[in-house]
């Protein structure tokens, strides 16, 4: 087993004295932590304009220049709002990694909005931006990799960890194993396409009327088959907006196979690590129906 990965204590003092040492025309600008943040990277407020984007630890490090790079290749593509960078900042005394600086993308995460399971027009509308995404150019673009986890791979990327999990769960283990197959049965045989590689209700952001107004954390992106960005499937919607997403999104039933797989492993290894976690095994039931 690989040591713990280190991650450096990051909160909002932190964060002045790195914005004070290397951005002083930002000084004055008061600096808040966010109302949800994530794991990968810990956000903070800097103004009412700006926000401040510090990987938690080491294995987050290459996102931050994909960011920088790609962002603003596709912000013109897609019919919402994305992640503008502003600046990137270097490592510091206190902290070991380099940093980014965007523009505030308002909105509230759809996270915290409550059940969406029924919502026709945010399924719409998701599918419509992942089609977009798929769209754009991708020369010199990253493939799977570490950068993001070898997402955009095939499911199979991690069929040791997904078996070993499906083995802990009992009666459904062979259900499982049997989806498992299936999607490990197929590649994605087309060029490679543009894929968001997290779309989790923590990184969709919605207006006062609850339309998605911006996607954001780019760190799992990357070029290669798009199955990993189908999970909302499964893990967000049901009923007729589940049906919407998968009628927007199009795609093969092959491709559609890997996408379960996607979520299952996920769904898997969480409940595995969190087995108390009603929510995560709710999804999961979902996924093996």
């Amino acid at each position: 087993m690989s040591a713990p990965e280190l991650r450096p204590h990051i909160d909002a003092a932190l964060v002045r004295r790195l914005v004070d040492e290397q951005f002083p025309e930002w000084r004055e600008l008061p600096i808040r932590p966010v109302e949800h943040d994530g794991w990968d990277n810990r956000t903070f407020r800097l103004g009412d304009q700006l926000s401040v984007r510090l990987p938690s630890a080491e294995g987050y490090v290459e996102q931050v220049a994909k960011e920088q790079r790609w962002l603003p290749v596709l912000r013109d593509l897609l019919p919402v709002s994305i992640p503008s960078p502003v600046a990137v900042g270097a490592p510091g005394e206190a902290y070991p990694f380099p940093w980014s600086v965007y523009r505030w993308l308002p909105g509230t995460p759809v996270v915290l909005r409550g059940d969406v399971s029924e919502d026709v027009g945010l399924a719409t509308a998701i599918g419509r931006f992942l089609v977009a995404l798929r769209g754009a150019r991708t020369e010199g673009a990253p493939g799977p990799g570490t950068h993001n986890f070898f997402r955009g791979a095939p499911p199979e990327v991690y069929e040791e960890e997904a078996l070993a999990a499906f083995a802990l769960l009992g009666p459904e283990a062979s259900r499982a194993r049997s989806l498992w197959a299936s999607a490990t049965s197929s590649r994605w045989d087309r060029a490679p396409v543009w894929f968001h590689g997290d779309v989790a209700p923590g990184n969709l952001l919605v207006d006062e009327g609850g339309a998605l107004s911006a996607v954001i954390d780019f760190g799992t992106s990357g070029v290669g088959d798009p199955a990993c960005d189908l999970v909302p499937a499964w893990t967000m919607f049901d009923d007729a907006a589940r049906d919407a997403f998968v009628a927007t999104v199009g795609l093969d039933e092959a491709t559609w196979a890997r996408a379960r797989g996607w979520a299952l492993w996920k769904a898997a290894i969480t409940v595995r690590d969190r087995p108390a976690d009603a929510e995560s095994r709710a999804t999961l039931a979902r996924i093996l129906r």
